[in-house]
């Protein structure tokens, strides 16, 4: 009787083959971040104000005296520029005439800036003035999308296998990609965006599942972090494809293009062994166990297949209001779970608030994605060595003070010293990338096993929920007018970074420790008694077969 991890021990637990099938697995990470973050650019706000009425080709910029007379006739001056929402309603001619008081009305027609992007859904569909909240609306469909689509996901990935899932939602991303194309209102820009999270989130956690269960479980903490390092690469080169297409049209479909790739996938990627084992069916898996073999130039023993092989897949089920039961573990369970909904909070709301922020948008991104890199090569070389409490903790708290930080120079620096506020946001961005990177693990070595798979799936949840509600918090620079609007979505930000960071002083610290077996022991953790094994078998515990799901729930939370 032979598990499939037993298997693995005598085909490579990490072999040619599985890197080859991992490599291809990861690959569409990229695409997901592309359409995940493809609002940055293309419903980026550019400079704009009210067009003249009645002057057909008016322009942002002056074109010369009587163009620049026109626009002072008609559109008042606020906060030294050209108001973005109102006209004159009175009809002066003369400028010597037109005083401050004049009569007033919102306009209905604006003008733009075309230095950065010669156009995005933000102009086409005019998100400006009183509907610019509907930009905000469009980014909590993506998380809300994410959200549904996690669940349906996982029904689908074990009711019909994970390859025909990830092969259905791969296609489904493909759709959505050239579906962005059309967008010509605000209705199809809801729908699309929702569809959008649905499917990033969908393809992420299929694809992930699939090259989890592929390799050994001493394997899978490096190999997690694959998915992350193309995620991050993809908003690199989407930054890189929108410096050279300036139109949105152009730029959608260029980030769509790369993912027809993904239908030869049908060809390339294998089914995986340990779920047809789960579902008994052995011959298919022993076909494809032996292509690993033969490509990892392995020899099996003859009678590896001998008898019939089994899959561990029963896993002790537990009701989480079994925590509740005890003031200790009730406690740690409200921590960590409004630990998942600030990291996801200040990530992705530090990821969309880099198109409020001074300076070039691209530029700003490509910084964005370069310190969430940082934040994930720190974390794969202190989580062992500081713990999962004090790394996890000095993210927060690193991060929330770098945002809480930007008010100074707002208040203090002068203006081309606002480059501070840049660097400060990313500083925070990197804590957000790092304590999102160390929540997972740190969360299933807090729980005891017959409620950790409920208990993560409850914290990825509430991470979709901090995402929904990210993308009002990085545009209550709209709302908000003036510099303290410009740093008060990274003070809200910082506030509860800091906060999470604070609390994390009240979980006890799980590296080296035992996983948890039952509520007994969750309440012994940490206590000078409780038992402590080597960090090897504790990471191996952590991430073997029976949290495979719980492993990639959290991991994917980004997807």
């Amino acid at each position: 009787m032979k598990t499939f991890d037993e298997i693995l021990q005598h085909v490579g637990e990490f072999g040619t083959y599985q890197k080859r099938i991992f490599f291809f697995l990861c690959l569409p990470s990229v695409v997901t971040s592309f359409l995940t973050f493809s609002s940055i650019f293309t419903m980026y706000i550019p400079p704009h104000r009210c067009a003249v009425p009645g002057l057909s080709k008016d322009t942002y910029a002056i074109q010369g005296d009587n163009h620049r007379r026109l626009v002072n006739l008609t559109i008042p001056i606020k906060d030294g520029a050209y108001s973005k929402c109102d006209v004159y309603t009175d009809d002066v001619t003369d400028l010597a005439k037109r005083a401050d008081n004049s009569s007033q009305s919102q306009c209905s027609e604006w003008v733009y800036d075309k230095s950065m992007f010669t156009s995005t859904i933000t102009e086409d569909l005019s998100l400006v003035c009183d509907n610019v909240v509907m930009r905000s609306h469009s980014n909590m469909a993506v998380m809300a999308g994410m959200l549904v689509g996690s669940f349906g996901q996982s029904i689908i990935s074990d009711m019909f296998g994970r390859k025909k899932a990830c092969m259905i939602f791969l296609f489904m991303l493909i759709c959505v990609g050239f579906l962005n194309y059309v967008i010509r209102d605000f209705a199809s820009l809801i729908i699309i965006r929702f569809l959008t999270g649905c499917g990033t989130t969908s393809v992420g956690i299929a694809c992930y599942v699939m090259a989890m269960e592929l390799v050994a479980p001493a394997k899978r903490v490096y190999t997690g972090m694959g998915g992350l390092f193309l995620w991050m690469l993809g908003m690199l080169l989407m930054s890189g494809v929108a410096y050279f297409l300036r139109d949105w049209h152009n730029y959608v479909l260029a980030l769509a293009g790369p993912s027809v790739f993904f239908l030869s996938y049908w060809w390339i990627v294998p089914e995986s062994p340990r779920w047809l084992m789960s579902k008994g069916r052995f011959e298919e898996a022993e076909v494809i166990i032996r292509k690993f073999a033969k490509v990892n130039k392995t020899t099996l023993p003859e009678d590896m297949f001998d008898g019939k092989c089994v899959e561990e897949t029963d896993t002790p089920k537990g009701k989480l209001s079994e925590l509740l039961t005890n003031r200790t573990l009730a406690i740690r369970c409200l921590i960590i779970n409004f630990h998942w909904a600030v990291c996801s909070l200040i990530y992705y709301g530090l990821t969309l608030n880099v198109t409020n922020l001074s300076g070039n948008v691209i530029i700003n991104f490509v910084l964005s994605g370069l310190v969430e890199a940082v934040g994930y090569v720190l974390t794969l070389f202190l989580l062992n060595r500081l713990g999962r409490k004090w790394l996890h903790c000095s993210f927060l708290l690193g991060g929330g003070l770098a945002c809480l930080a930007t008010i100074f120079p707002v208040l203090y620096a002068a203006e081309d010293s606002k480059w501070t506020l840049v660097v400060l946001s990313l500083g925070g961005k990197m804590g957000a990338a790092g304590a999102f990177s160390t929540l997972y693990i740190f969360t299933v070595e807090l729980y005891p096993t017959p409620v950790r798979n409920t208990a993560v799936g409850v914290g990825s949840m509430c991470s979709r929920i901090g995402g929904i509600i990210s993308p009002y918090i990085a545009d209550l620079s709209m709302l908000v007018k003036g510099e303290f609007g410009e740093a008060l979505p990274l003070m809200v930000f910082g506030g509860a970074a800091v906060s999470a960071g604070v609390l994390t002083f009240f979980l006890p610290e799980t590296l080296n420790q035992d996983l948890p077996e039952t509520i007994e022991d969750a309440k012994n953790l940490g206590r000078s008694g409780s038992k402590c094994a080597s960090n090897g078998y504790n990471m191996r515990r952590s991430l073997d077969g029976q949290d495979n799901d719980v492993f990639t729930l959290s991991m994917t939370s980004k997807d």
